[in-house]
């Protein structure tokens, strides 16, 4: 028995050795990413603050997307990606077939995302067999943004640390809890930091008196950026920007309101720039393009053929009456 689980072991090992080849392969040729994510990386992008300790908990095996010291041994599927890994994985692949219980795993949580202290082939023996749940001491990393599995890859982490540092330079997080401010593209949360300082400047002056960072931040997002994402949701134009966010809308919505303002030489409110925007750019799809068309089609004819009131009468009553 012990020489077929050997045997077994070796032949595990091997075939997860060859899916790990076959994926950086494709990596290769599709320029997808297969690297496991390090924490040194999100940890210094996300300006992570301290840990708090939750102990012994069942977590999602498919949640685990990093590692802290082992990322260059395994992909992003936890597959080995070199033979070094191979007489430790295969002692704790034995043991799952064994039924043996092994220790928790220790795990980083930042959102709802994991990353592996210790026990980086026991998730990896586990991703294999198809577990989907492991046992896992788990310390929960301290952030200011929310961290989905999503965003766990180079550019969706590259906009995670803007935002992070956007939050640091503003507090918004702590002035208005409720706030979520996500880009779609890198460079947005530096614009709002200008637009946030040219609106204390402004206050400034209609106040006549210094005006704290917070009060304008709080100003700016409560009387500038909140009523265009409002506007925004009532219209319901995302739907016809694919793929991007309220946030990318807003950056585009208040430049469109700013040349609005210096054709018609006054101020546009924000319902009136997101529907022009909106009827400028939207990109929509086929079939409401058709069915505004018809619409236009339906309008116009109205205009075109005569309009006769309707007396209220039954054409046949109307024809006894005549007679």
């Amino acid at each position: 028995m012990s020489e077929a689980l050997s045997t077994q072991d070796y032949l595990d090992f091997r075939r997860a050795r060859s899916k790990g080849f076959l994926r950086k392969a494709w990596s290769l040729l599709s320029g997808q990413n297969t690297e496991l994510m390090a924490w040194d990386e999100v940890r210094d992008k996300l300006k992570l603050r301290g840990f708090i300790r939750r102990g012994i908990q069942t977590v999602p095996v498919d949640k685990i997307k990093g590692s802290v010291g082992r990322y260059h041994d395994f992909d992003n599927a936890f597959l080995p990606v070199n033979d070094s890994s191979s007489s430790r994985w295969r002692k704790i692949n034995r043991a799952f077939y064994d039924d043996v219980s092994l220790p928790p795993v220790s795990l980083y949580k930042v959102g709802d995302v994991y990353f592996v202290l210790d026990g980086n082939h026991r998730v990896s023996v586990a991703r294999e067999h198809s577990v989907k749940y492991i046992d896992a001491e788990v310390q929960e990393a301290i952030t200011p943004v929310p961290v989905t599995a999503e965003d766990i890859n180079a550019d969706a982490l590259e906009l995670l640390g803007e935002y992070a540092e956007f939050l640091e330079r503003t507090r918004l997080d702590v002035l208005r809890p409720e706030q979520n401010i996500r880009f779609s593209i890198g460079g947005g949360y530096a614009r709002l930091l200008e637009h946030i300082a040219v609106h204390r400047y402004f206050m400034g002056l209609d106040l006549r008196r210094e005006v704290s960072e917070d009060e304008a931040v709080t100003d700016w997002y409560d009387n500038v950026y909140l009523p265009i994402v409002e506007a925004i949701r009532k219209e319901g134009i995302l739907r016809d920007f694919p793929g991007r966010t309220e946030a990318d809308l807003y950056l585009w919505i208040i430049d469109h309101k700013h040349y609005l303002r210096e054709h018609c030489g006054c101020d546009v409110p924000p319902e009136e720039a997101v529907a022009d925007y909106a009827e400028h750019f939207a990109e929509k799809p086929p079939l409401r393009r058709v069915q505004e068309a018809f619409d236009h089609i339906v309008d116009a004819i109205g205009t075109v053929l005569p309009h006769r009131p309707h007396s209220g009468i039954d054409p046949v009553e109307a024809e006894i009456i005549e007679r």
